[in-house]
């Protein structure tokens, strides 16, 4: 282990991002022989295969991924070292690299646009995706933390809550069951669901709710945006569970309407995580402080 290089490491982790030699060679700028030469001088280290091909190129074997989850953590230790040097440089507010779920841009942006008045000198550095992306930009330790509603579970993590972030069943605002009181679960099961890409969070609360209830509805498109989900509930394609801070303004104007289920709205919570043992420099560290104490000042107002 003594003799591992951080060439041999990033070679090793970038061969597993691109999936295959060639495409390693071509981001890292060299000959993928020399791809090849470092893959070989690490396995001769450990003593044991890291990558074996398949159809869809290079993959892990378990000590490859051992080695990989190492060569991630080293790479964040050294970003934070980067950080250090650059504040003790002179270098005004230092950074902090937030990641936000899509569904939380619609309070988020708030939330940082009032830190960033405070303190203009921080240098903010923002990653909006879906869940899937946001949870393995904090696993390979490529953001200081995340805002999202449920925290990634294959990985340990550090959590303080925002605030409230319930989930409602929205309709069109002309459907019969739209503003109902008691409305049953049979009610629902011969309803059209429209829903989130497989591995949402949202997609995920969904499928436990069907669970839950019982029923087995049709589903319908199958849709990425939250802001198309709405439009297609407005155009009467279906129904949907959602995130009630992203129709907070479609229901106060009319535009939407909620089914009240027994047992709705499913109410989660709105998270700041950050990956266990990620130590955050002063500027990250004041973000987080300010999101958990106040972030929950700017969720959406919702009708009652």
């Amino acid at each position: 282990m003594h003799n591992i290089t951080l060439k041999q490491l990033r070679a090793l982790a970038t061969v597993t991002r691109r999936g295959s030699i060639a495409g390693a060679a071509q981001e890292l700028h060299v000959t993928p022989p020399a791809v090849s030469l470092q893959l070989k001088t690490l396995e001769e280290h450990i003593g044991l295969s890291l990558l074996e091909r398949s159809p869809d190129g290079m993959r892990l074997t378990p000590a490859g991924n051992v080695l990989l989850d190492a060569a991630q953590q080293i790479e964040g230790v050294l970003k934070t070292c980067a950080q250090s040097l650059d504040e003790m440089k002179g270098v005004s507010g230092g950074t902090a690299r937030v990641g936000v779920v899509s569904t939380a841009k619609y309070f988020a942006p708030k939330a940082l646009a009032a830190f960033t008045a405070e303190h203009p000198e921080v240098d903010m550095r923002l990653l909006v995706g879906n869940r899937v992306e946001t949870v393995r930009a904090l696993e390979n330790y490529e953001l200081d933390f995340a805002i999202m509603g449920t925290p990634p579970e294959r990985f340990e993590v550090e959590r303080s809550v925002i605030g409230p972030h319930p989930h409602v069943i929205i309709c069109a605002a002309d459907h019969p069951l739209a503003g109902r009181r008691g409305v049953r679960a049979a009610d629902l099961a011969h309803e059209t669901f429209l829903m989130r890409e497989k591995g949402s969070g949202t997609r995920r609360l969904t499928e436990r709710l069907f669970v839950r209830l019982d029923i087995s509805p049709r589903i319908g498109m199958e849709i990425t945006s939250n802001e198309t989900i709405k439009q297609a509930v407005m155009a009467g394609l279906g129904i949907a569970l959602i995130s009630a801070h992203t129709t907070a303004a479609e229901v106060r104007s009319g535009r939407l309407g909620v089914i009240h289920v027994p047992g709705l709205p499913i109410m989660r919570q709105w998270y700041v995580v950050r990956r266990k043992g990620k130590s955050l420099m002063p500027a990250a560290q004041a973000l987080w402080d300010f999101l958990a104490a106040q972030g929950a000042a700017f969720l959406p107002r919702l009708e009652n």
